[in-house]
């Protein structure tokens, strides 16, 4: 299943389910299901034959509906550094034994087709398609194996970062270069984790007006997701909606002779097989 969120015409927020020729609007054809799509995830199996049932006989919504970024109430986003084996080459970096993990603010988090935001404090704002994991239910100090069962879905995410922060500031300051709002678009959906059997070999691509900037496939990471989410659930506990950024291919604009940064009026596409695409403008703070 596909999970959508959206705003309707009046601006009431409703879920439903994304499929072939549109969106099954679930929330209006039953209102006592929760709005909260956090508080969905966290009690999916208790819903799920109801979601079942209405999806066999709802057909799609005739309103017009602005789909919204898939996760309510952010939480934890957890971000993986130097993750895939060929960006870590192109940046001449050593490959990693261990995960490397940082975090963005929950008000980093935003939608499709909301703009991402230039901060007026930088000028080397770049791009990094990522595919990223929604945590099912809480686990804390989990084997590989039970995290496989604990990830909930997979969404399109993209890693937006201020390089002249998280590089040039004193001391390297990566929590606050990626934690500027706006710095972490998700969504169209959250796709069920039944729904994509094998992430082992993902197509996953970055376009910006068009032009291919980033074209790998999910082989290449270092640290699978089942990885990730075991090591990771060592030192907290991951909780129902977190979200974890696996990594970014290579073709990121630091990387580039000359460095590609965002500008204005850009439009930055992420496209991530079997998963979605994710579309966001690009705007100059005033």
């Amino acid at each position: 299943m596909r999970l959508v969120r959206f705003a309707r015409p009046d601006e009431s927020i409703g879920w439903g389910l994304q499929v072939q020729y549109g969106i099954q609007d679930l929330t209006l054809a039953d209102p006592t299901l929760p709005l909260s799509t956090v508080e969905l995830i966290a009690k999916w199996k208790t819903y799920l034959p109801r979601i079942a049932s209405l999806a066999k006989k709802l057909g799609t919504s005739e309103q017009p509906l602005r789909v919204l970024c898939p996760i309510d109430t952010p939480r934890k986003i957890l971000c993986i550094g130097l993750n895939y084996r060929d960006h870590a080459i192109e940046t001449k970096a050593p490959i990693p034994d261990e995960p490397i993990v940082f975090c963005k603010m929950p008000t980093a988090m935003v939608g499709p087709d909301e703009p991402i935001l230039l901060p007026r404090v930088s000028s080397e704002v770049d791009y990094e398609a990522e595919l990223v994991l929604v945590i099912g239910h809480p686990m804390k100090s989990v084997s590989e194996e039970d995290a496989v069962a604990g990830i909930f879905g997979y969404s399109v995410g993209h890693d937006v970062s201020a390089r002249d922060w998280q590089k040039g500031k004193p001391g390297k300051q990566w929590f606050l270069g990626k934690s500027f709002d706006t710095f972490a678009p998700l969504g169209p959906a959250i796709v069920t984790a039944d729904e994509v059997s094998d992430t082992s070999n993902l197509r996953i691509q970055c376009r910006i007006n068009g032009e291919t900037l980033q074209d790998s496939t999910t082989k290449e990471l270092i640290f699978k997701p089942a990885q990730l989410v075991s090591y990771i659930s060592q030192v907290m506990t991951l909780d129902a909606g977190d979200v974890i950024y696996t990594g970014t291919p290579p073709g990121v604009g630091m990387a580039r002779t000359p460095p590609r940064f965002l500008k204005d009026g850009d439009i930055v596409e992420i496209e991530i097989e079997s998963v979605g695409l994710l579309s966001n403008p690009v705007v100059q703070e005033r």
